[in-house]
């Protein structure tokens, strides 16, 4: 199925029905008085989140959802009826604004939320009710009221612990490929990934969390160059971002230092609030390196990015493709996600696991 995250649609309730106003035509009843019934309310849009979807495909062709009307009242104290609810089912994780406003009107973050978009219109109140003593004969009725209508754009942010940062064939989804069930596209040329995918990471038995791995980003991201930016609003529900740098690349001319800080310069530019969230360096490809030159390969690219940086933060030097190292990695993520978790007994800040100290 085609992975869609963005769509617009139009929604609108339906109208209330009208009250009625009529009078009694019965045999032996002179005289009888209104019994005008009120009109039907209109059917209301409600949206639910379904953990079996994981698409917005639906809406990307079908973008018009409008409400059933209610009945009008009728003679003998008859109500209408409602017009019957619309139920939208989108993808646990959908955002959904107002497309004019931008307001956020839902957030569907859990399986089967479920969140008023549109309210139906009220039905308009018959004769009965404008009977008194001094109106003994009413006349009046009330039109139903119209249904709310919005345009929207829904926008899908896949719930994940854990995402995937880095340059094109930095070794993302080799790394989810890895220590996860995934099977993202992996190949020798640059944007193999093309939408996000997911991956549980299992680390015991009952321990477990979600890695998002999505297109790579290169410099001039933030300005429309590549695919990444448009794929970062689903890193946005992470709680740890995974910086991977191709420590060993192959074209002479790169520089996994200036690469790095560019990625990191990109970030900040498009979004300073995921650019705070924690974020850990992985250095990628160590498998390419001769083995007695790896420290000094991983000391010297930490000296030259602390510098560019004040970078400060663990650093895990793996090759993904062989899984060396991983297991350090996917231990200190449980770990770290743990300690978030748990309620805050005191103002000191949970220790970050490291192997800095390794």
């Amino acid at each position: 199925m085609k992975f869609i995250d963005e769509a617009k649609i139009y929604v609108k309730a339906g109208d209330g029905g009208n009250g009625a106003a009529t009078f009694r035509r019965e045999k032996y009843i002179p005289m009888g008085g209104p019994n005008g019934g009120d009109g039907g309310r209109g059917g209301s849009i409600y949206v639910v989140g379904d953990r079996n979807i994981n698409t917005l495909v639906d809406y990307r062709y079908t973008r018009k959802f409008i409400g059933k009307r209610g009945e009008n009242g009728g003679g003998a104290d008859q109500y209408g009826a409602g017009g019957d609810d619309i139920i939208l089912r989108m993808p646990v994780g959908t955002v959904i604004k107002d497309l004019n406003t931008e307001e956020i009107l839902a957030d569907l973050d859990q399986h089967d939320k479920k969140v008023l978009l549109a309210k139906g219109g009220k039905g308009g109140l018959g004769n009965i009710h404008f009977k008194s003593s001094t109106n003994r004969a009413p006349r009046q009725c009330t039109k139903g009221e119209q249904g709310e209508e919005h345009e929207l754009t829904l926008e899908l942010r896949v719930l994940a612990d854990v995402g995937l940062l880095g340059l094109p064939n930095a070794g993302k989804s080799t790394l989810i490929r890895a220590i996860s069930a995934a099977r993202p596209k992996v190949a020798d040329y640059p944007f193999t990934t093309l939408h996000p995918n997911l991956g549980v990471v299992r680390v015991d038995s009952d321990k477990s969390f979600v890695m998002a791995d999505v297109p790579g980003l290169i410099e001039g991201a933030a300005d429309g160059a590549g695919l990444g930016i448009r794929f970062l609003k689903h890193l946005q529900r992470t709680r740890i971002l995974l910086h991977l740098v191709d420590i060993a690349p192959i074209d002479p001319d790169s520089d996994p230092v200036r690469d790095a800080k560019a990625i990191v310069g990109e970030l900040i530019k498009h979004d300073p609030e995921l650019a705070n969230k924690p974020r850990w360096l992985v250095l990628n490809k160590l498998d390419l390196i001769p083995e007695e030159d790896r420290e000094a390969a991983v000391k010297n690219f930490l000296k030259a990015y602390k510098k560019a940086t004040k970078y400060d933060g663990p650093y895990f030097p793996i090759a993904a493709i062989s899984g060396e190292g991983t297991k350090p990695l996917i231990y200190a993520i449980q770990e770290t996600l743990e300690q978030m978790a748990r309620p805050e007994v005191d103002d000191d800040e949970p220790e970050i696991a490291s192997n800095e100290d390794a």
